[in-house]
């Protein structure tokens, strides 16, 4: 079974794969936090702005096997096809890699998508993921330490970016924290690229651009 809060498609707002169009298939559940205010003051990842809770979003459901997921991935998907460009659904959450398996990531690779999965990386990925992004949420410990990107949310006091820079990822990218505090967590982002040109900055294109 597989608990899902929302499938849509858009442009993937931020990373190294900004801008390009995917469907998102967000899973319920994390393992950082509950999704309910009541809990935040005392979960890890106490930043966090998505709605993962409950099955009630557009094309959200339960679905009873990874053939159903991926037909239900595959309805969303709007775009024409085309010979230079797959298609490309993003498995995030919550904390996808609670209910994402091997299984799943086979369904959709046979309806012709590429599986990029965004993770905070304290859970193992299965095989035959295409594109693994983890973003660290403070003390939480890393079991994925390779992958594509590195997203840190920054600033963030427990998870400095000193502490990621030795991991086998491709890409290191810090993403200024959204809130109240956002231009000034921006300036600082830029700061730190500027003088550690090993990070490179990632913006949350969708939300200055107003789309899912």
């Amino acid at each position: 079974m597989y608990r899902i809060k929302e499938i849509f498609y858009t442009l993937q707002g931020e990373g190294s794969q900004a801008g390009r169009p995917s469907v998102f298939c967000r899973f319920t559940s994390c393992n950082l936090w509950t999704g309910r205010e009541r809990d935040r003051h005392r979960s890890v990842c106490r930043f966090c702005d998505t709605d993962f809770t409950g099955t009630d979003g557009p094309g959200g459901g339960r679905f009873a096997t990874a053939d159903e997921l991926a037909a239900a991935v595959d309805r969303a998907w709007q775009g024409a096809d085309h010979p230079r460009a797959r298609r490309n659904v993003v498995c995030t959450g919550g904390e996808p890699l609670l209910q994402l398996d091997s299984t799943a990531v086979a369904a959709l690779h046979e309806r012709g998508f590429d599986v990029a999965v965004e993770t905070n990386g304290t859970r193992p990925a299965p095989g035959g993921v295409d594109w693994l992004c983890v973003s660290p949420k403070g003390t939480a410990e890393l079991v994925i330490t390779s992958g594509d990107d590195l997203k840190l949310v920054y600033p963030q006091p427990d998870a400095p970016p000193e502490r990621f820079e030795h991991l086998d990822f491709k890409r290191f990218m810090l993403q200024p924290m959204d809130g109240p505090d956002r231009e000034a967590n921006t300036a600082a982002a830029v700061a730190y690229c500027l003088t550690h040109p090993q990070w490179q900055l990632s913006l949350q294109t969708h939300k200055y651009l107003g789309i899912a």
